[in-house]
Formats: structure tokens, sequence, C-alpha cells
């Protein structure tokens, strides 16, 4: 297979992915959106009442889902919830090490390739996804390192430092795009979410 051909097949694998990636971020959603009392389906652009009676701006307005402020106590006087760290487990842990060598490289398809198995080990890991948006920004498809960024984004709820990781990143993607004003919004709400 030619050079050229070889491309075009890891690109249009890579389009695949992304698509079907973000195809199932509408089918899946936070594992307390159903029972969270805060929860509400019919929110308009994104912002939703909060147990102090503030407003709640949700990052991912258009998804109809809340985000959970780290270590605040639910509307029922209970504990502090704790924050979600999203370690990598080994397996996962070393497969991102070997992407990393194999992208230092420059052979981004088996960095991809690498990255994918370590999805299907850890699939809601947001760490995981982060490292994938990085690869295939570093590859030159920032429209689809933005998509897996925003699935970062949409799993890491209730951890501020990887959601910041995670808008970082879609500013960088952004910013590949020529999007400069929308990479600026992207960033302060990495600056914002890190001093969390």
């Amino acid at each position: 297979m030619s050079g050229t051909s070889a491309g075009l097949a890891r690109t249009g694998l890579a389009a695949l992915l992304c698509a079907a990636l973000l195809s199932s971020c509408a089918l899946v959603g936070p594992p307390y959106a159903s029972t969270h009392p805060n929860f509400d389906s019919g929110a308009r652009g994104g912002v939703l009442p909060h147990s102090s009676g503030a407003p709640q701006i949700d990052p991912l307005a258009n998804s109809g889902r809340s985000s959970s402020l780290p270590g605040s106590a639910d509307s029922f006087g209970g504990a502090p919830q704790a924050m979600p760290q999203y370690a990598l487990g080994p397996a996962a842990q070393s497969l991102v090490a070997d992407a990393h060598q194999q992208e230092h490289r420059r052979d981004y398809g088996l960095a991809a390739e690498t990255l994918e198995r370590a999805l299907s080990i850890e699939p809601r890991n947001p760490r995981v996804w982060l490292e994938f948006a990085k690869e295939t920004l570093a590859a030159g498809h920032a429209a689809q390192a933005n998509g897996m960024a925003r699935k970062a984004l949409y799993l890491a709820a209730g951890n501020p430092s990887v959601q910041a990781s995670a808008w970082g990143v879609i500013a960088a993607t952004l910013r590949a795009e020529g999007q400069t004003q929308a990479a600026v919004a992207a960033e302060q709400k990495a600056a914002e979410l890190s001093v969390q």
C-alpha cells in the first residue's frame, strides 16, 4: 500500500472511530444523572438550579446534564462527595507510555493503535481520552482531537484538575483550527478550573 493510501486509510479509520465515540456520548451519562436531585433534563442553556439557589453552569451546556461540584454536600445535607481521581491502571499506563515513545518517533499511526488498546481497557477514564486527544492533535487532526478532549471533559465530571486539562487540550485544538476567540475562552475555563 502506498504512503498516500496508508495515510488516507488511517485518516478514515480515525474519523470513523471519532464519529462512533462521539455518537456514544449521547447514549451514556454520568452515573448520578438520573438520581441526582439537581438533574433536570429539561434545563435550558445548561443552567440548572442548585440546592443553594444559585445557578450552576454546566460546561457542556447542550448536554442537559448537571455537573457536580467536588466537595459540596448534597441537597439532603449529606457528607461531601469524594473527588474521583481517574488514575490509570498498570496496563493502560504501560500502553500510554508506549504510545508516547511511538509519538516521539513520529509513528502516529502506531501510537493511535496503542491508545485504542488503552481505551479498550479503560473506556471511561478521561485521562486515556486526553492522551488520545493529544496524540491525534500531534498527528494533525485537530477536529478529531477536539471531540476526544470533549469526551474526556464529559467523563471527568467532579474532578476540576482533569477538566482543566481537557479544556487546555480543547483550547489547543481550537488554536490549531484558527479559532482564536474560542481558544481564549477555553483557556479561561481551564484557568478557572485549575484553581479549584
